[in-house]
């Protein structure tokens, strides 16, 4: 309810400031001042570690120079951000958002990012783009796990932090730090041995349950089994292994919904402190397109329904930032995953089934996965008759007529679609495709692409 009244409120805003775009700038009361990402931003590029003043007793200026020259040595695009994250504030309190706001206002294709934790005040959060090549996540993660971390000021565990990422083995050290967090096996304190008449009560009780177990493991089986083979005979247009649906069922849609709030509202910032006196700021510009794309990005979020929708969110304030920017011919998110963020190439996708082949945009992990002749991990949808199903293959969905904006322009400027369309995801919105989208005008559109190839 807040950001909805917080959206309303800054909708109106920059519904004035778009009127304004002809008149000269002339209060210096309306320049506002950098959003806290812009700020964290414009520090990073004079040095890799950002120190929050409330930090600062923590982390000195000397010390900060001296986590600055081991990142320095190890020759990767490490950078490190230590502020507080309180619920409400700027990013909501979600180191998650904090990473994506920084690594949006970075540009910086590389880079990976240690922050601090939301929830909790002494630890430590990895994040990694464009993959996970330095397993960032988990070495970031493994520093709150080791013993000699226990007593650790923020200023040492970064440093570890940033030794764990050199070493590129993330995962192995955080399992290693982990391996005791289930008592282990044996005799220690936490594994207790039956004796006397306890002895005769367990082996009773595991004689009862161990069958009732099997059965049960079974029966599930045999569930399992008949509902594949169901699947099987009906069919499908494009097959994926059960990790795309393990994915789509761990996906957060709340901290989702959250971090698409962050980006819309600090689009919307970003567009009240653009100088509308600027001649190049003309209805046709880059000011004027970006505050389509926020009308449209705050459009879609009131109305979301899903995953699908939000990730439509982070489309638009995409598209939105790089007007701002001026990007040429920026890419899309990623097409088979847009949560992935930014796709980082093009290429040449062919569904199962399917000769012609379609040119998408994707993120690195997508297009490895299809340069191995593997299926990506797609973002889901639930289909008319109820099952998960590839966004894509849901015929009533804006994004799937879009592919989140990999459909409507290819890398040359051009346009996939055979309608004229400039590559605009809000110029549609605000045409009310967003909702009105025919219900088989995507598969038309689909092979019309195809058969293009």
């Amino acid at each position: 309810m807040f950001a909805e009244r917080g959206l309303a409120v800054l909708r109106i805003a920059l519904s004035t400031t778009a009127l304004l775009t002809a008149l000269p700038f002339t209060a210096s009361a309306e320049a506002k001042a950098p959003s806290p990402g812009e700020r964290i931003a414009s520090a990073l590029r004079s040095s890799p570690v950002y120190v929050d003043p409330a930090y600062e007793k923590s982390v000195p200026p000397a010390r900060q120079d001296q986590l600055a020259r081991r990142i320095a040595r190890t020759g990767l695009p490490i950078k490190v951000v230590l502020t507080p994250l309180i619920k409400g504030d700027s990013f909501n309190g979600d180191s998650a958002v904090l990473a994506e706001v920084v690594h949006d206002r970075l540009a910086q294709r590389d880079l990976v990012l240690i922050t601090t934790d939301g929830e909790f005040t002494d630890s430590l959060n990895g994040y990694e783009w464009p993959g996970d090549a330095h397993q960032a996540r988990d070495a970031v993660a493994a520093v709150g796990f080791l013993d000699e971390m226990g007593e650790a000021g923020p200023a040492e565990r970064t440093a570890k932090a940033i030794e764990l990422v050199e070493q590129g083995d993330g995962t192995k050290a955080y399992e290693e730090a982990t391996s005791d967090l289930n008592g282990g096996s044996g005799s220690g304190p936490t594994s207790k041995s039956p004796s006397g008449k306890g002895t005769s009560q367990w082996r009773w009780s595991m004689l009862i349950a161990i069958p009732a177990l099997a059965a049960a493991a079974a029966l599930g089986l045999l569930l399992f089994v008949r509902r594949r083979s169901r699947h099987s005979r009906r069919g499908s247009s494009f097959m994926y292994p059960h990790t795309v649906f393990a994915a789509a069922r761990a996906a957060d849609e709340a901290e989702v919904r959250r971090r698409a709030e962050a980006e819309v509202l600090d689009l919307g910032e970003a567009v009240r402190s653009t100088d509308p006196s600027d001649s190049s700021n003309s209805p046709a510009s880059g000011l004027q397109r970006a505050l389509d794309a926020y009308a449209a990005a705050g459009t879609v979020l009131d109305t979301s329904r899903g995953l699908p929708d939000l990730a439509g969110v982070l489309a638009l304030t995409a598209e939105g930032r790089d007007a701002l920017d001026a990007v040429s011919a920026p890419l899309p998110l990623c097409f088979f995953n847009p949560l992935h963020g930014r796709a980082a190439d093009r290429l040449d996708w062919r569904a199962l089934g399917r000769r012609d082949s379609l040119r998408v945009a994707a993120c690195p992990t997508c297009a490895e996965a299809v340069r191995l002749r593997r299926a990506p991990e797609v973002l889901t949808d639930t289909a008319e008759d109820g099952r998960r199903v590839p966004y894509f293959e849901v015929s009533n969905s804006f994004w799937a007529t879009t592919g989140y904006g990999s459909l409507l322009a290819d890398e040359d400027g051009g346009t996939n679609l055979d309608d004229g369309a400039d590559g605009s995801l809000a110029l549609r919105v605000g045409r009310g495709e967003f909702r009105g989208t025919s219900r088989n005008r995507f598969r038309g559109e689909f092979s019309r692409n195809l058969g293009r190839r």
